[in-house]
């Protein structure tokens, strides 16, 4: 996709804030004792993606909220991975980070010596006027205020009436321009809010405020609990297609200032996200490993292969620090990934089935999602159970070996025979129920194919 441009629209109508006396909390649509429900009302909004697709990450903010916080090194170097995954696009645009505690300052601090374009280090505050000198002193030039949109959290959680939310957070935004800080206004659970009694009118009064000072300001689109859903013609406020459409359309919103923000409560934040691009947010916003509050945010490695998929190109950025980036949080942090992770796991492109294992040996693409080995630094691997047949035996060893084509070991090799007939005797004779070791598997190797890996072979096998 092109540069971003600025799109000239009709000027929408004025949408009047609606002051209530009691806060509308949706019940026949959130009814708490059952299963939230989706509406439809048979109206479809167009297609209309925005020119530049970007990706915006809060890893150091929400990505820290659900998780033992990470030090100042662990930052700094996932920054800096995060920076080589970019590419020299930005397709990765801007990096959120808290800014109270010391230790924040110091990680916001050995972030922005390293110069780098993208991702730009941008801040998080309250909607409380004296932050913005934290803002202005870490040298700044934009920041995320949380402005709540849904009335549980106007009426239930801050205790206003809309006019008075509506006031404080327009006085807040003003004194950011006048600081001369870019604002990026957090609606905070949208999802279960009055759209065109709050959210426009809020909306248009900011898009006033940029037009009056010149300073462009942002809205994050925060799907706070997970209920925005991706369906054609699904109402407001869930459906993530008219909430997008009413915001660029009724708003006034460039499509360039629009930013989502998910969460994966119903499983359907990444496609969520894709949704919200496809209907002219121009920002997803994520986190590494979709770390984030209660369920998590959108991974920010699935958002680089579904921005390949939606633009037709990587766009320069380096799909292989993904794997950089797993490994570090396995070997750094301390976390161990779950094993069906896509991307990252370590089963996610291992296969066990003996099935699958003689359908790669023929032609890998068969059973894998793309070359895996090329664009994430992972080759397709076997797992060896009772389940992977002697094809899975011949897979795992020509990948240990290294060998392609008319190079590969045949299945029916008798070196190949005897570790099957090992591997069977495992699960038939002794009863075992865990997969085969790697450690195991050499063993077996060493032994029955020792002109491949017994000791004269060793140094060649292990440089493979």
């Amino acid at each position: 996709m092109s540069h971003a441009r600025w799109t000239m629209r009709p000027a929408p109508r004025p949408y009047p804030l609606q002051d209530v006396d009691e806060p509308n909390l949706l019940r026949d649509m959130f009814p708490y004792t059952e299963p939230p429900k989706v509406f439809f009302d048979g109206v479809d909004v167009p297609l209309d993606p925005p020119d530049e697709l970007v990706i915006t990450d809060t890893t150091f903010r929400d990505g820290q909220q659900a998780r033992p916080p990470y030090t100042v090194k662990q930052i700094v170097d996932l920054y800096d991975m995060l920076h080589r995954l970019s590419g020299p696009h930005g397709v990765i645009r801007q990096s959120e980070f808290f800014l109270y505690s010391d230790k924040d300052r110091e990680a916001v601090e050995r972030c922005l010596e390293r110069g780098y374009r993208y991702p730009e280090v941008t801040g998080w505050i309250r909607a409380v006027k004296s932050d913005f000198q934290l803002v202005k002193a870490m040298g700044l030039r934009e920041t995320g205020i949380l402005t709540s949109a849904s009335d549980y959290h106007i009426f239930l959680k801050l205790g206003m009436t809309r006019r008075e939310a509506y006031e404080k957070y327009l006085d807040v935004v003003r004194a950011a321009v006048e600081a001369g800080v870019r604002v990026r206004c957090h609606l905070e659970d949208l999802t279960r809010a009055d759209i065109n009694g709050f959210v426009v009118p809020f909306a248009q009064a900011l898009m006033k405020l940029q037009e009056e000072s010149g300073v462009p300001i942002k809205l994050r689109l925060c799907d706070t609990m997970g209920y925005g859903v991706p369906y054609p013609g699904a109402t407001l406020p869930r459906g993530v297609p008219k909430l997008v459409h009413t915001l660029i359309n009724d708003a006034g919103v460039p499509k360039q200032q629009l930013e989502w923000h998910g969460h994966n409560d119903f499983y359907k934040v990444l496609i969520n996200g894709s949704t919200a691009w496809l209907y002219g947010c121009g920002a997803v916003n994520g986190t590494l490993l979709g770390f984030g509050e209660r369920t998590g945010n959108t991974p920010i490695e699935g958002l680089v292969f579904e921005y390949a998929g939606l633009t037709g190109s990587l766009n320069g950025m380096d799909p292989t620090v993904i794997t950089e980036i797993g490994e570090y949080f396995e070997r750094e942090i301390g976390y161990p990934i779950p094993s069906m992770t896509p991307f990252l796991g370590r089963q996610f492109n291992v296969t066990a089935a003996g099935i699958h294992a003689d359908g790669v040996i023929k032609n890998e693409e068969i059973y894998n999602i793309f070359d895996t080995a090329r664009l994430l630094n992972r080759p397709l691997g076997v797992n060896i159970t009772d389940k992977s047949g002697i094809a899975g035996v011949a897979f795992w060893v020509n990948q240990r070996l290294g060998l392609k084509d008319d190079e590969k070991l045949d299945k029916r090799h008798p070196g190949v025979e005897r570790i099957f007939a090992w591997v069977e005797e495992q699960y038939t004779v002794h009863r075992r129920t865990t997969s085969i070791s790697e450690q195991e598997m050499l063993a077996q190797a060493e032994k029955h194919l020792p002109e491949y890996f017994g000791a004269g072979a060793r140094k060649e096998t292990a440089r493979v």
